[in-house]
């Protein structure tokens, strides 16, 4: 969008306005560009670096478990694009959204400079050492049943693979893994 500020114009019909009047729709402008700008900032932290990560990850917990889910754990940062992109692809493709819903709570553990959570971390086996993204999936008693390499879920150009994704949240699920599905006979 093109913006004249010239001495004087005419907006829709209305009288001229002055260099005055234009200074103030230029700063008018600014202030509305920069506090949109700051508000999709804020919109896009999924990480909380604050956070307490072991006390939210025992009440995510306790929630999956008294709704019959698993905790998904999805370590990384608000510095990690492929962090953000998972997120944002998970919540478009209505497939995964659903099977997100429908099986875990998805927990966001934050990795950043301010707060390694190198306890949190350590207590789910070092998911680090796949890099970031990495999932981590939890049952209702919190015991780590399955870390993922988001590598292995890349469709290996800018985003993630709606089959890839979905089979691994599928094969991970409560559903998937309840022993009544399968014969020990």
């Amino acid at each position: 969008m093109l913006i004249n500020f010239s001495n004087q114009f005419k907006i829709l019909g209305s009288a001229n306005f002055t260099n005055k009047n234009q200074n103030m729709y230029k700063w008018l402008f600014v202030v509305i560009i920069t506090f949109s700008l700051n508000a999709n900032a804020r919109q896009k932290k999924l990480y909380n670096p604050l956070a307490d990560a072991a006390t939210d990850i025992k009440i995510a917990t306790a929630k999956a478990k008294a709704e019959g889910k698993y905790l998904l754990i999805q370590a990384g940062g608000n510095w990690c694009k492929w962090c953000i992109e998972f997120a944002r692809f998970a919540t478009v493709n209505p497939k995964i959204d659903s099977v997100m819903n429908a099986s875990f709570v998805w927990y966001h553990l934050n990795f950043s400079q301010e707060n390694e959570n190198k306890a949190s971390l350590a207590k789910l086996g070092f998911p680090q050492r796949f890099g970031f993204p990495v999932f981590i999936i939890v049952d209702g008693e919190g015991q780590r049943l399955h870390t993922q390499n988001s590598e292995y879920l890349e469709d290996g150009k800018s985003s993630y693979n709606a089959y890839k994704v979905q089979s691994f949240l599928e094969m991970w699920s409560p559903a998937a893994l309840d022993k009544r599905m399968y014969s020990t006979e």
